[in-house]
């Protein structure tokens, strides 16, 4: 290699390694996250009825498959679509941040109903007869068991031709189990862990009771899976 082409080759190498490295992230920088997490990415499964939707005593079949088709598969569905669309605005620097809030309101909408219709159908199934050690347990909280039903059923009741759910929860934040009313998916107390939950909405009873809530109230408490309980008690 001449003089001349030896300099020429080290010049233009020379400038090759400046502009890398003026390329380069600097040391210790952390490289930008994509918007598109599992916070928008994640598509949810729906979970299969635990037991056969015929085993139910006073629930019909038909009622339990329209619940389960329609309006939690209907939930699952609508949070997979709206986290797509979530993926998209998170991106769109342009879009008025009603709008945005607007998707968000909605995604909370639907987790709510996803989550609790999951717990919901996964506590049916069941004889309806509680343990001694779960009433016991319960009964700590409440006096007696007893009282502890009255008010469950009378929070069901007090819903009964409007919407919402009853819950008995155990409070992490505060350490106490209680019944919770809840007007709707979005209204779950905070820091807590459903133990037990029953669909006060219409389309958890219309269809075989009408407008006979207490019956339906009945029949849930007919068919609790006291063992599912138990376990998130312990859980």
């Amino acid at each position: 290699m001449s003089t001349t082409s030896r300099r020429d080759f080290l010049q233009h190498a020379s400038i090759g390694v400046l502009a890398a490295a003026a390329l380069a992230p600097p040391a210790g920088a952390v490289e930008p996250a994509s918007p598109r997490g599992p916070a928008t990415t994640d598509v949810h499964t729906p979970v299969p009825l635990p037991f056969a939707a015929k085993s139910l005593k006073g629930i019909s079949e038909r009622l339990i498959q329209s619940h389960w088709e329609n309006n939690y598969v209907g939930a699952v569905k609508a949070l997979n679509v709206i986290r797509g669309r979530l993926g998209d605005a998170v991106a769109d620097a342009a879009l008025a941040p009603y709008i945005y809030t607007g998707l968000k309101r909605e995604q909370l909408l639907r987790t709510g109903s996803v989550v609790l219709h999951e717990y919901y159908f996964a506590n049916l199934g069941g004889d309806g007869n509680a343990g001694a050690a779960v009433r016991s347990r319960i009964a700590t909280s409440f006096g007696t068991f007893d009282a502890w039903e009255a008010e469950f059923r009378k929070i069901g009741a007090g819903l009964a031709g409007g919407s919402g759910w009853v819950m008995l929860g155990f409070n992490r934040h505060l350490g106490l189990l209680e019944n919770y009313w809840l007007g709707d998916h979005a209204t779950a107390p905070a820091d807590t862990a459903p133990v037990l939950v029953m669909d006060m909405y219409e389309h958890a009873y219309q269809m075989d009771y009408g407008a006979a809530a207490a019956k339906y109230i009945d029949a849930f408490f007919a068919n609790i899976r006291w063992d599912a309980v138990a376990a998130r008690l312990t859980g």
